[in-house]
């Protein structure tokens, strides 16, 4: 299950109600509506977005509810996060809310007077931080991340569109959905926290064959591969893309999710490294990068990766 899916569920219902709807009627229309269903479906609580920002009054009730006796501001949440200098507080701020117009507007001022790093630095990536951590604390869900991760792609895109060798990344990180297997939500999640966290990410996509995956590795020389897996049955893939890895010399951490993987089973082959939550992705990210040896990495992943 994935937006697209949520899309084409709501289009099916609009095209029956109004069959004269254009495309571009209905995209304006569905993005609230999709991420809903999406939402419904995995987080089983009431949509919280609208339009093309997060819904915050919805947000605040879901915390009413579960604390009457203190009610938690989302904002006050992340207040010792967020900048306090302008422009970056403006421009971190709307990444938060999801405000994409607003992010495109401040940014494109912002370049004015401020280097592309600083910006990205202080304000989109300080912006997605806040996201992160409220996402870590359950507060904020999918719909949330996914919206704010485009306002803060839009004003990567203002940058780059001015210098297209502004926004330098940390490295290379392969994602990918094991071989026989479709289901890319985990995937395109992790890929989110990566891309906000200024890595270079190579998106291999769902059912990627063992001998893709090595190709892929070799050709792109990354510091870390992640794979997903909902199915028991798609799941030995990885051991074999780990073998033939460990074949060629090549040594780097390989992290495992989805939810037919547990941790025993990534114990019992080379590189496998357990990954419990996509927000993870960008911390193993940091200690491949450092050159932590993927066994350290197995052994510490708890400290070096907190769920």
């Amino acid at each position: 299950m994935s937006q697209e899916i949520g899309q084409e569920i709501v289009k099916g219902i609009f095209e029956k109600m109004n069959p004269d709807m254009k495309e571009a009627d209905f995209s304006k229309t569905s993005r609230e509506i999709s991420w809903a269903i999406v939402e419904g479906i995995f987080t089983k609580i009431k949509p919280i977005v609208k339009g093309e920002e997060v819904d915050f009054s919805k947000i605040r009730e879901k915390l009413t509810a579960i604390d009457e006796e203190k009610m938690l501001d989302p904002e006050e949440m992340v207040k010792d996060i967020m900048p306090t200098e302008k422009p970056f507080k403006s421009i971190a701020e709307a990444v938060f809310k999801a405000d994409v117009k607003k992010v495109k507007e401040i940014t494109d001022e912002a370049l004015k007077e401020h280097s592309p790093k600083k910006i990205v630095d202080k304000g989109l990536a300080i912006g997605m931080a806040a996201v992160t951590k409220l996402y870590e604390d359950s507060i904020y869900f999918i719909p949330q991340v996914i919206l704010s991760a485009d306002a803060m792609s839009a004003g990567v895109a203002v940058i780059e569109s001015k210098d297209a060798g502004a926004i330098e990344k940390k490295g290379k990180v392969i994602v990918h959905v094991a071989e026989g297997d479709v289901h890319d939500l985990g995937k395109n999640l992790a890929k989110v926290f990566l891309v906000a966290d200024g890595w270079e990410v190579i998106d291999l996509g769902k059912d990627v064959p063992v001998d893709e995956v090595v190709k892929a590795i070799e050709e792109h020389k990354p510091v870390m591969i992640s794979g997903t897996s909902l199915m028991t049955t798609t799941m030995s893939a990885f051991p074999k893309i780990a073998q033939k890895l460990i074949d060629k010399d090549i040594e780097i951490p390989f992290i495992c999710g989805g939810s037919a993987i547990s941790e025993e089973f990534i114990n019992t082959f080379p590189l496998g490294i357990i990954g419990k939550k996509a927000h993870q992705a960008p911390k193993y990210a940091d200690a491949a990068d450092r050159k932590i040896p993927w066994k350290e990495i197995r052994k510490k992943w708890e400290d070096i990766a907190p769920i």
